[in-house]
């Protein structure tokens, strides 16, 4: 007998030890991973505005000092074409764009294109123009002689990363990296998500939990857990081909890729987690409660309304809660309905970006280790403090439930 406990006593303590021993690999596992995303993503502000290996030059007589990485892009696209534009005095000269393949247009003989004089040629044609702002490499500024002056635009600023309104990763020579047309098109595509899937999910809910006979029940549950398992792609193209040319034809758009497809696509696809939870919270309301409204006179409606869904609320709070973060971490549904236009959205029926589709579209071209790398990065470390948002303000809520009951 004392051999069987004893081997009882070990098998136990072995199976505690190995649960204990996953937990803490899972949970190491889960830190490394977060360490990893947000040391890949705060190096960007380490970063230069200018394209790495590149320098921006001026004549030295240029009156301008200090540019910022919009001001470049603008000068670069030919919307600014005076120096006074730029708000400094005695710069009235018209800004001649410079780059390193307009070389050939500028010098007087073979000689000057050899790579030994390259530089000197360079710093020729800037000093003979005062007007011109070059984006040439920077092996050709480093020469003793080079006497044009070079722009120091300084690194990467956090408010031009988080206020930034313009994402054009590729523009050259100064990449813009605001993001806030993508966070803003992700909370506009999470709240029309919410505000649609809320009202059906709920009464569906209270269907479930309260109306439905038994025969029903168990042939809607299963139809609503379905939803959840049906692949986002399948919702994708779902809503590429029957609800982007309903949009469109019934708003009267140019395109059927909106905020607002995104929305709806969304919704269906939060509505089994709403549901599931919701009915989980109207279930758990003690019968005592029922009972003693049906006693006071209530009917089955006025019950619902008055006692079981006031009572269950922080339980469909929870499920709303959970819903959003379902709606902000989706990518590949989003990605094929919604446009992916990286502007501000001032209405659900303008086509948006949100950071998880921009993360699955762009990870794959961006160099390992660049500016684009790690402004994608970035973009995971401020979804992966928006999910753990989500899932704290769903723990304080269900622990206030807790109390409560």
């Amino acid at each position: 007998m004392n051999k069987y406990r004893k081997r009882k006593y070990f098998l136990e303590a072995l199976w505690e030890g190995l649960l204990k021993l996953s937990g803490s690999v899972t949970s190491i596992i889960i830190l490394l991973i977060v360490v990893f995303l947000f040391s890949q993503g705060v190096g960007l502000f380490k970063k230069p505005v200018i394209e790495e290996g590149y320098e921006l030059v001026v004549n030295s007589q240029n009156p301008v000092n200090k540019l910022t990485a919009f001001e470049v892009k603008e000068i670069f696209d030919y919307e600014i074409e005076v120096w006074s534009a730029l708000g400094v005095n005695n710069a009235e000269d018209e800004i001649v764009v410079f780059r390193l393949n307009d070389i050939e247009r500028y010098v007087e003989s073979e000689e000057e294109l050899e790579s030994h004089n390259i530089a000197c040629t360079l710093n020729r044609i800037i000093e003979s123009n005062s007007g011109m702002i070059a984006f040439i490499p920077q092996q050709y500024v480093v020469n003793e002689d080079f006497e044009a002056k070079v722009m120091d635009l300084g690194e990467i600023k956090p408010a031009e990363f988080f206020a930034g309104k313009e994402w054009y990763p590729t523009a050259n020579p100064a990449p813009q990296y605001g993001i806030l047309p993508i966070i803003m098109g992700t909370l506009w595509v999470s709240l029309g998500a919410i505000l649609l899937a809320l009202p059906f999910g709920l009464s569906v809910a209270i269907y479930l939990a309260e109306l439905a006979n038994h025969r029903i029940y168990k042939m809607l549950k299963p139809t609503v857990e379905l939803l959840a398992g049906i692949p986002s792609v399948v919702y994708g193209f779902f809503g590429l081909v029957v609800i982007v040319p309903m949009v469109q034809q019934v708003f009267n758009l140019p395109v059927g890729e909106t905020g607002l497809t995104g929305s709806i696509i969304l919704g269906i696809m939060a509505l089994p987690t709403i549901i599931t939870i919701s009915e989980d919270a109207l279930r758990s309301v003690p019968r005592a409660m029922r009972e003693a409204s049906l006693a006071l006179g209530a009917n089955h409606w006025q019950t619902i309304y008055k006692v079981i869904v006031p009572y269950a609320m922080s339980g469909i709070t929870a499920a709303v809660v959970l819903g959003i973060g379902r709606a902000i971490g989706e990518t590949m549904a989003v990605l094929m309905v919604t446009g992916n236009a990286a502007i501000i959205p001032h209405t659900l029926l303008e086509p948006l970006r949100t950071i998880p589709a921009t993360i699955a579209a762009e990870l794959g071209e961006a160099p390992k280790g660049g500016t684009h790398y790690q402004a994608l990065f970035l973009l995971g470390c401020i979804l992966f403090i928006l999910t753990l948002i989500i899932n704290l303000t769903v723990e304080y809520i269900t622990a206030r439930k807790r109390i409560t009951n």
